[in-house]
């Protein structure tokens, strides 16, 4: 296999985003961490250091759907976050439904032996991590 470029995913919140990063074959989702969200700013700056230090082509960010797949108010302040990253980013940003993803990373979390005063801090990341392999698993 060539190697590709890296993906990188995006669990977006109001207080922390969670980060998870491929491997160049495109193969693993792996968490990456958590940052705290303080401002659109901050976060695009810290993206873009990613995407430039680990030869990132693409980012998937995860859109928080209803359960019966409809908008709820965090859906929109999700994808109005996704559109502007697409704006300011030279790569291109591709939504990803992450419904049950921090269920499934809380469920990973403790499958691992994590204590909940463990998980807390890397759930988030985790979460990217379930959003990614999603994405991977549909290539």
């Amino acid at each position: 296999m060539t190697p590709q470029r890296r993906v990188l995913a995006v669990d977006y919140g109001s207080k922390r985003i969670g980060l998870a990063m491929s491997d160049p074959l495109r193969i693993f989702a792996k968490p990456l961490k958590v940052i705290p969200n303080q401002g659109f700013d901050a976060i695009l700056t810290g993206l873009g250091n990613l995407v430039a230090e680990n030869d990132i082509e693409l980012l998937i960010c995860g859109i928080p759907y209803a359960i019966e797949g409809g908008d709820t108010p965090k859906t929109t302040e999700t994808k109005a976050f996704m559109a502007r990253l697409a704006e300011a980013l030279e790569i291109p940003v591709l939504p990803w439904d992450e419904r049950y993803s921090t269920d499934e990373a809380e469920k990973e979390l403790i499958r691992l032996g994590y204590d909940w005063k463990q998980r807390r801090p890397i759930q988030d990341a985790m979460a990217a991590a379930m959003i990614l392999k999603s994405y991977l698993d549909s290539l």
